[in-house]
């Protein structure tokens, strides 16, 4: 083949028009992303960018808004037990999974209702 996948490069969740702040307060207030300044050319669009380590993760608005219920991101955690708590403590809501061995594995929804997987590897 003359081509190679690399890897992703972001991935996009859609929001509602005007939901910006409610955006930034659970991605970097709750989750510790930091947010990417998006090309000016882009910004006429609205939503916001944000990346954390190896994860970039776009929210983009969408009308009408559908939330996503069950194709999502799966990003990996270190000290996922703390995390997860951390989450509870914060008034998240987590649904614990335990279908996929050698993980351990919890689902949120954002704000706008998309849902979120994090996971860590204890065997692979």
């Amino acid at each position: 083949m003359g081509f190679r996948i690399k890897q992703i490069d972001h991935i996009q969740l859609s929001a509602p028009k005007g939901s910006e702040d409610k955006a930034r307060n659970f991605y970097i207030d709750i989750l510790g992303f930091d947010e990417e300044i998006k090309p000016e050319e882009l910004q006429k669009n609205g939503g916001v960018w944000f990346k954390t380590g190896g994860v970039s993760l776009h929210i983009g608005i969408e009308e009408p808004f559908q939330s996503l219920k069950k194709a999502h991101p799966a990003i990996e955690v270190e000290n996922i037990p703390f995390f997860q708590k951390y989450l509870e403590e914060k008034g998240i809501s987590t649904q614990p999974d335990d279908k996929l061995p050698g993980a351990i594995r919890f689902y949120v929804r954002d704000p706008f209702g998309n849902r979120l997987e994090f996971l860590e590897w204890i065997q692979k």
